[in-house]
């Protein structure tokens, strides 16, 4: 009787009807869940392509702020370079300077001593002429 009523057409048709609602129900939810995978999938790569442009912007800032730093130090290296041969230069002139008032004052002290030795000696008419006759009055 059973089985009678299991192969009865309404029977069928129902279960071939079930079987399709089952089978529609299971493509339909694999189908939402590969819809959801493909969505995790695109975030997924959305945030990873997002981090990668981040850390690309970065490190393109890291790189720029060491070029600028680089630049800044060999200005202020320049520049203390540039001191220090114009302080240089200065010493030089200075030792320069002492050396022509050291060899003035030298030739000036020579001409006063060769004033004063033709004035010793009477040479040029310098020293006053005396005259020792000897009168005889």
């Amino acid at each position: 009787r059973v089985e009678e009523s299991l192969n009865s057409g309404e029977v069928q048709v129902e279960i071939q009807r079930r079987l399709e609602e089952g089978r529609k129900r299971l493509i339909d939810e694999v189908a939402a869940q590969l819809e959801k995978e493909k969505e995790a999938a695109l975030i997924e790569a959305k945030q990873k392509e997002e981090q990668a442009r981040k850390e690309k912007e970065d490190l393109e800032r890291m790189l720029e702020e060491n070029r600028r730093k680089i630049e800044e130090a060999q200005r202020r290296e320049a520049l203390e370079q540039q001191r220090r041969e114009e302080e240089r230069y200065k010493e030089l002139e200075e030792i320069q300077r002492q050396k022509e008032e050291a060899m003035r004052r030298k030739k000036q002290e020579e001409d006063q001593e060769r004033l004063n030795q033709i004035k010793l000696l009477g040479k040029n008419k310098s020293r006053p002429k005396l005259s020792f006759a000897l009168g005889s009055k």
